[in-house]
């Protein structure tokens, strides 16, 4: 027992069998098992009343699909949340507020992810909120500090401020669409956002005043895992604007909360590593559509993301999951190793999240191949 103990400390986990460790598995299987359990009712109900996915220029399904996998994951988190606050309170006041105001932002993303869902919003409107919430983590102290960016030169504190408040916004509001931009492949979003929140959990758990960032990735970890037991392909049912809204959001948010800091100071260099996948495919998809004279990049969908090109070489969309789950983990485990963990947690970090993906895949295709084809026809891809 003693062995084991210490084996825990060398991952970060200063005590195995107390209250912290316990409340953080707590989280996850609650949001796994909750987003698991929830996501067959919610199918069912979303294709009585039509919330439905129709097929379009970026996505690849090629008949309506129930498009609520957001609500569910957003549920699943929501509850986990409530039940590690139950199980171990987060003492601290002006924590207690970030947190709050990230979980208000979420819902608000969610909830307007859903309405373009169903009713379809316009980019603008979606804008403004994304900025509303971005300001709403500003005013609760949430906000990159611009003269803590490593290698940047010190700037008077009259520019820092605006310039601070500029680079939030953009972050905010750049990594929300960022992932929402990857969702068009079967499997894609659903991995590498539970890719991500692994990861940075399991680096911001080497910490001990982090326990609020490690309470809300166990919970968006688990809600993820939970999603993607129904959406490895063929899908059963997608997230939606809502799902990756909620993903992009609570990533970035988190990653203000002092999840992966260098020092006293913020950086975004760790995050941008962990989440240089969507990051680049957005970059490369807006420099191309320039390139071609679109004016409004992000509201030109057409089939130029990683995902696709991806897609087109490998013609499976399964194959295509794995590899950029590959490719999500590769960037979290070295940007694990840039912030500094030890090799023992990059390990196991990394083993743990291909046994828990390894898992949900089986599983999806030993029930599709059980006959789910022929109780449910699903497209080929979405």
């Amino acid at each position: 027992m003693e062995s084991l103990a210490a084996f825990a400390q060398q991952l970060g986990i200063a005590d195995l069998f107390g209250r912290g460790f316990f409340s953080v598995i707590i989280t996850f299987l609650t949001a796994w098992i909750f987003t698991w359990a929830f996501i067959p009712r919610l199918r069912e109900f979303a294709v009585q009343v039509g919330w439905a996915d129709q097929p379009n220029a970026r996505r690849l399904n090629t008949e309506p699909l129930p498009n609520a996998g957001g609500l569910a994951m957003f549920a699943g988190f929501i509850v986990s949340v409530i039940v590690a606050w139950a199980l171990r309170p987060i003492v601290v006041e002006i924590v207690n507020i970030q947190v709050l105001a990230i979980l208000l932002g979420a819902s608000l993303m969610v909830l307007v992810g859903f309405i373009d869902d169903q009713f379809g919003l316009s980019p603008l409107s979606r804008l403004l909120v994304q900025v509303l919430t971005a300001v709403l983590l500003i005013v609760n102290g949430l906000q990159i500090d611009f003269n803590a960016i490593p290698f940047l030169p010190t700037i008077p504190d009259a520019i820092n401020g605006p310039l601070s408040v500029f680079l939030t916004i953009v972050w905010i509001v750049g990594l929300t669409n960022a992932v929402n931009l990857m969702d068009g492949v079967d499997g894609v979003v659903g991995g590498v956002g539970f890719v991500v929140s692994t990861v940075l959990l399991a680096t911001a758990a080497q910490f001990p005043d982090r326990a609020a960032a490690v309470v809300l990735l166990a919970g968006l970890s688990g809600a993820a895992l939970g999603y993607l037991r129904y959406n490895f392909n063929p899908s059963r049912i997608i997230m939606g604007d809502a799902g990756a809204y909620l993903f992009g959001y609570t990533l970035a948010a988190v990653s203000l909360l002092g999840t992966l800091k260098f020092s006293a100071g913020a950086s975004l260099l760790v995050p941008l590593v962990v989440l240089a996948l969507p990051v680049l495919d957005t970059t490369q998809v807006v420099i191309g559509r320039l390139a071609r004279g679109i004016r409004n990049p992000l509201g030109h969908p057409d089939k130029t993301h990683i995902h696709h090109r991806v897609l087109a070489r490998t013609a499976s969309a399964r194959r295509t999951a794995v590899i950029l789950w590959g490719v999500a983990l590769a960037c979290g485990m070295a940007g694990m190793a840039f912030q500094g963990v030890n090799p023992a947690v990059i390990g196991a970090t990394g083993v743990l999240i291909a046994l828990c993906l390894w898992f949900v895949a089986y599983r999806r295709v030993r029930s599709y191949n059980r006959g789910d084809a022929q109780t449910a026809p699903t497209p080929k891809d979405s």
